[in-house]
C-alpha cells in the first residue's frame, strides 16, 4: 500500500497550499519546508526549516515521502531564469532518492497559437515567452528522468487559478484588488474572446485524487477544463451577480501603460508577456482526464467566485467551498 506522505513545496502559495490542505483532510502526512517561519505542526502540516533551493534539505524532508509536490516558484516573477531549474532539479534528485513521484501543476504557458485553440496532452510545446520557455525546459526534465527510471512525474495543467487563498492570479490582481470590495472591474481579455479559469480547490481535488491511483505511468499527464468562459461575459457575470451589482463597470486592463512599466516592474513585464493568451481562446482539453476518473471536479461558478472574493477579503461572509462531484 502506498505510503500516505508527502512534501509540499511552496506550501505558502495558493494551489500548493491547496493541495496541502485537501491532502490532510485525506489522512495524508504533509510537511512543508519553511526559511524563516513558525516550525511545527500547523493547520495539520508538519512545518521543518529548509529552503526548496537548497538540494540536501529537500531529500531530508523527502525521506518516507512518496509524493513530492513542485509547486515553488521565485516570489514576483523575480529571477526565473536563475532559480527555477535548480529548484526543480534538487526535487527530481530527492524524489530519486525515496523513490516519490513529482505533482507539478502544470500551465498553458508551454504552448504556442500553434497549439491553439483546443489544447490536447501530446499538443506541440512551442512557447512564445521566456517564462514558457522554461516551463518546456522543466517538463523536459521530468521526462526524462521519468523515462530513465529514475522517478515518476504527475503534471496536471488547468488555466488561471482563482480561489480564496490565490491573490497571486488574474482573478486576484486584475478583475479584483485582494481587499476591498470592488467598485470597477478590470477585464483583461477582448469581447467574444473565450478564457479558461481554474478553481484552485477543484485543482487540488483532481491532482489528490489521481495520486491516489495505482494505475499511473511512470510519467502522465492530464488536462482541466475547470470554468470555462466562451464570450469573456460568464466570469464578470457572476462576479456581478455575487456582489449584488448588476450594473458594476468594467474596463480594460491598460496593456500598453504595464508593457511600458515593464523594464521597472518585472510583475508588470511578466504579466504583459502573456497577453497573447487574452487575444484568442485557449482552451485545454480534458477528455482524457474524464476518462481515467469518470468526471472533472467541479464547483459552480457563482460558489466558486463568492468563496474566492471572501477568502481574497472582496466580500464579507463564509467562504462556502464546497466543491461538486
Amino acid at each position: 500500500m502506498m505510503a500516505k506522505t508527502a512534501l509540499v513545496l511552496g506550501a505558502t502559495g495558493g494551489i500548493s497550499g491547496e493541495v496541502a490542505r485537501n491532502l490532510v483532510g485525506r489522512g495524508w502526512t504533509v510537511r512543508a519546508l519553511s526559511r524563516s517561519g513558525e516550525l511545527g505542526q500547523r493547520d495539520g502540516v508538519e512545518w521543518e526549516r529548509g529552503d526548496a533551493l537548497n538540494a540536501p534539505d529537500v531529500e531530508r524532508a523527502a525521506e518516507g515521502a512518496s509524493l513530492i509536490v513542485h509547486a515553488v516558484n521565485p516570489p514576483g516573477y523575480r529571477d526565473w531564469d536563475r532559480l527555477v531549474l535548480p529548484m526543480l532539479d534538487g526535487t527530481i534528485g530527492a524524489a530519486r532518492a525515496v523513490g516519490a513521484r513529482v505533482l507539478l501543476p502544470g500551465t498553458v504557458y508551454n504552448y504556442g497559437p500553434d497549439a491553439f485553440p483546443c489544447i490536447g496532452e501530446a499538443a506541440a510545446q512551442n512557447p512564445l515567452t521566456r517564462k514558457g520557455r522554461i516551463r518546456v525546459e522543466m517538463e523536459r526534465r521530468l521526462r526524462a528522468a521519468a523515462q530513465a527510471g529514475d522517478i515518476r512525474v504527475l503534471i496536471v495543467r488547468a488555466g488561471d487559478f482563482f480561489g480564496p487563498h490565490a491573490g497571486n492570479s488574474w482573478f486576484g490582481q486584475a478583475l479584483v484588488e485582494a481587499g476591498s470590495r470592488p467598485r470597477v472591474l478590470t477585464y483583461p481579455g477582448r469581447d467574444g474572446i473565450g478564457h479558461q479559469w481554474a478553481y484552485v480547490p477543484d485543482v487540488a481535488e483532481t491532482m489528490a485524487r489521481l495520486a491516489e491511483r495505482d494505475d499511473l505511468g511512470s510519467f502522465e499527464s492530464f488536462h482541466m477544463d475547470g470554468q470555462w468562459d466562451p464570450d469573456g461575459r460568464r466570469m464578470i457575470g457572476a462576479l456581478r451577480r455575487v456582489l449584488g451589482e448588476p450594473g458594476l463597470p468594467v474596463r480594460r486592463l491598460p496593456w500598453g501603460a504595464m508593457r511600458l512599466a515593464g523594464p521597472f516592474v518585472p510583475l508588470f513585464r511578466e504579466l504583459a508577456e502573456m497577453r497573447y493568451l487574452w487575444e484568442e481562446p485557449v482552451r485545454l482539453d480534458n477528455r482524457r482526464l474524464v476518462e481515467r476518473l469518470g468526471g472533472e471536479p467541479h464547483t459552480p461558478l457563482d460558489a466558486a467566485v463568492r468563496a474566492s472574493l471572501v477568502g481574497l477579503g472582496c466580500l464579507e461572509g463564509p467562504a462556502a467551498m464546497g466543491m461538486a462531484a
